[in-house]
């Protein structure tokens, strides 16, 4: 079983280089299953309809989302609709959408879930718990277990990575949008990274144009945000899992931007 995750797409840009290079590096690398977070796609804030079937369309199999899920009111119109979407499971009780899924590959379940951190983020019930509660039900369906963590801190990141490490397949972090190198099986057999990374703008600040942003830090006076035009960049994860427990073998990172040109 193998992996492809691509990190938070953010704005036209990052949905530009879904379309350019999910079809290659599904190409070179051959994954079982496809993963795309599209919290950010439309315009950097929330996902649209339309968004949504071109990711399919361009080779995602399942998207995960975050804590801009609600920024497009488009959502409510179609969250329910789309069995592949997850939003953060740790939303409370009654909230739209689903919080975990299974995509079925040739006969084979994945559960996919998505988790928000508390720490710096919207309070939020606990993810630890839900973790907990969610994992109990899909393990008699499957030993492939992956977990989309977007959260602020990387302690809480790391945190969550331990305390489910042995009994998930991934933890991955995302929200963030910057890689961090911290790639790694942990003891246990889960693979884990503190941040995917985004993908979108390579020359602005977390994805938003640079000048809005260092406005915002030198005035501290409200400021729109608007994605950043230029150069663009794909951050993403390959991870292969164990046959028979799911547990994982290996978690490597994926960068394509112009100083990391994509090689076939």
């Amino acid at each position: 079983m193998r992996i492809l995750f691509v990190g938070d797409v953010v704005g036209s840009p990052g949905r530009s280089m879904v379309e350019t290079y999910l079809s290659k590096l599904k190409s070179k690398y051959k994954p079982t299953l496809t993963i795309v977070n599209g919290e950010n796609a439309a315009h950097g804030r929330g996902i649209t309809e339309k968004i949504t079937r071109n990711l399919k369309q361009w080779g995602a199999q399942a998207i995960t989302m975050g804590n801009h899920t609600w920024d497009n009111k488009e959502i409510f119109e179609f969250i329910d609709d789309v069995p592949q979407m997850v939003r953060p499971a740790n939303f409370p009780e009654g909230t739209p959408g689903q919080g975990y899924t299974f995509v079925k590959i040739n006969n084979v379940e994945v559960a996919i879930i998505n988790l928000q951190g508390r720490t710096f983020m919207p309070p939020l019930d606990c993810p630890f718990q839900k973790a907990d509660e969610i994992i109990e039900k899909v393990r008699s369906r499957t030993p492939y277990i992956f977990v989309d963590f977007h959260a602020e801190a990387t302690s809480e990141k790391q945190a969550m990575g331990w305390y489910l490490d042995g009994r998930v397949s991934a933890v991955v972090g995302t929200h963030t949008h910057v890689q961090t190198s911290d790639n790694r099986v942990l003891t246990g057999g889960t693979a884990y990274i503190s941040d995917v990374g985004m993908t979108g703008p390579y020359d602005g600040i977390l994805g938003m144009s640079k000048e809005a942003v260092l406005k915002k830090f030198l005035t501290n006076l409200p400021v729109r945000f608007e994605v950043e035009n230029g150069r663009e960049q794909l951050s993403g994860v390959v991870i292969d899992l164990h046959k028979e427990t799911g547990l994982a073998k290996s978690i490597k990172r994926i960068q394509i931007n112009e100083d990391h040109p994509f090689h076939d």
